[in-house]
């Protein structure tokens, strides 16, 4: 029976060694996708990957092209809120300070934004010191009404009024001393040829006067004294000088339009400037020889014919000489009027009140300021 068993069992484990040598399917196949499954795994994990890496390109190449647009509004922005707030990028164009200030560059502006820096009030977030400067500037070179300068600047109106007087104080404190009398080697070093020819080195001013108007008093008397028969308005009136050369020497006070330009200009302080050996030229409504000649002086105005019929060779000479050269006082204040049109405004009586604790009214101050800012810009007479 044992050798049976034995038999039986080698001969069953030879049919089953023979299936499973004659069944290698199973076992051949299973290395074949062990192997693959891998293989498989990497490149759908590759392809994947190369989708998401397409997908994060495009996402960044949209948020630089979003980038790069917002940077560009946030600029336009930023320059639309500089030419709003009127400051100093905006300023940064020479076109912009000519139309805006009357200055001739930014460079000069913030000269004279320098020399006032320290003295100029600090009015808060509100206005800063150079909004401060330009919008007295823009006041005086414009004439805008101070309503829609409120607007401009985003302020009420009592503090553009508050604001442009404050400044100006200080424009007058610290820019009127560029009107000042040249000593006489000075004006005789750089005498005009024209002038030159003419009267030899001698002129040391030529002189005028002009009027700005202003509102009707109410009080009777201050009317009266007001009043020009020569303009027939109510006027201040003032008496200007200037160098050969063109600039503005001398600037009177105001005095009502009723006053004469003898008697204001015999009142005003200048003929005390004068040095013996001097020549004045004005008009014929400066008579004014024999306060001048008691300077040592002498003055030329045009020869009036005096009951003669008409003027001799010699005397209509001398009147062309003189009118050829005392043009250019006209011409001085008539480029003070142009580029400063507050002048030529109707000024409001708050404007012609005095000041406190001061022996001038703000539109003294005005006008100095402007003559004083017109005397940075270049001479309307030609250079020697």
């Amino acid at each position: 029976v044992v050798p049976d068993l034995v038999g039986l069992v080698k001969t069953h484990d030879l049919v089953g060694l023979t299936k499973m040598d004659e069944t290698p399917g199973v076992d051949a196949k299973r290395p074949e996708v062990d192997e693959a499954a891998p293989g498989s795994e990497v490149d759908e994990v590759a392809s994947k990957d190369n989708a998401e890496g397409q997908l994060e390109c495009g996402f960044c190449s949209h948020r630089n092209d979003e980038i790069n647009r917002l940077l560009e509004e946030n600029r336009k922005l930023k320059e639309e809120l500089s030419r709003k707030k009127m400051d100093e990028q905006f300023f940064h164009d020479d076109v912009m300070v000519r139309y805006y200030t009357g200055l001739p560059c930014f460079a000069v502006l913030k000269g004279v934004l320098t020399q006032l820096l320290p003295c100029l009030p600090q009015t808060g977030r509100k206005l800063s010191q150079f909004q401060m400067l330009i919008l007295t500037l823009m006041r005086l070179r414009l004439n805008l009404p101070i309503q829609h300068i409120a607007h401009l600047f985003c302020i009420d109106r009592k503090k553009v009024s508050t604001t442009f007087r404050d400044t100006i104080g200080v424009m007058f404190t610290h820019l009127s001393p560029l009107v000042h009398w040249p000593e006489r080697h000075c004006l005789q070093g750089s005498m005009p040829h024209q002038f030159v020819e003419a009267f030899g080195n001698r002129i040391a001013v030529i002189v005028d006067c002009f009027e700005i108007n202003i509102e009707r008093a109410s009080n009777l008397k201050a009317r009266a004294q007001t009043f020009s028969h020569y303009k027939h308005k109510h006027t201040l009136k003032y008496l200007i000088g200037i160098t050969p050369q063109g600039a503005v020497s001398f600037i009177s006070k105001g005095w009502g339009g009723r006053a004469s330009d003898k008697h204001v200009t015999e009142n005003s302080g200048l003929l005390q400037k004068l040095l013996p050996g001097d020549l004045v030229l004005a008009d014929r409504g400066f008579d004014i020889r024999d306060i001048v000649g008691l300077m040592c002086a002498e003055v030329k105005i045009p020869t009036f014919t005096r009951g003669r019929c008409q003027l001799d060779a010699k005397d209509v000479e001398e009147t062309r000489k003189i009118a050829h050269l005392r043009v250019h006082v006209e011409r001085v204040i008539g480029c003070v009027r142009t580029k400063y049109t507050i002048l030529s405004g109707n000024i409001p009586l708050s404007m012609v009140l005095p000041c406190e604790g001061e022996d001038m009214v703000l539109l003294d101050k005005v006008v100095s300021v402007c003559c004083a800012l017109t005397n940075m810009c270049p001479s309307v007479v030609l250079k020697p």
